[in-house]
């Protein structure tokens, strides 16, 4: 009877496809050694594309939406890669858990989970993003922002 043989071979034909697919999560100190002196590059779930270099001093040059970055930072917390722009009374802060799956990134919102964004890793910032870019600096107070705001809903529990 061949039908063990047909079963193992379908067997091996799920497991390599499957480890062809395999997501990986990253964990925060992952995602600070592969983000760190490299461009992020890609596009958001809307279509618009984004890349920024990540400097060492926190600093992220480039552009989303097409728009140039003139204040964005970066850092990482145990699980995820946060960003704020704007000056302290203002802050936004955006924070993206990661998962890598082959060459390609998947950035989702962290308290969500909804996929924000598809990326690759570029070495080393080939778009000259660090020329292009006015100075700043980083003052690391990414949880000095001002709270985001409540939704209807939970305000009225």
């Amino acid at each position: 009877m061949k039908r063990p043989g047909r079963i193992a071979a379908l067997l091996a034909l799920c497991v390599s496809a499957t480890s062809a697919f395999a997501v990986e999560r990253l964990t925060g100190q992952e995602i600070r050694k592969l983000f760190e002196g490299n461009t992020v590059a890609g596009r958001y779930n809307n279509g618009l594309p984004f890349s920024e270099y990540h400097h060492q001093d926190g600093r992220a040059t480039g552009h989303n939406r097409h728009v140039q970055n003139v204040d964005a930072c970066w850092t990482t917390t145990d699980e995820a890669v946060c960003y704020y722009y704007g000056p302290f009374a203002s802050r936004r802060t955006y924070c993206f858990t990661v998962e890598r799956s082959g060459s390609l990134y998947v950035l989702q919102t962290h308290r969500t989970g909804r996929i924000n964004a598809i990326a690759t890793i570029q070495p080393g910032d080939p778009e000259k993003h660090a020329d292009k870019a006015p100075a700043w600096h980083c003052d690391g107070l990414i949880s000095q922002g001002p709270p985001p705001s409540m939704s209807s809903r939970l305000a009225s529990q």
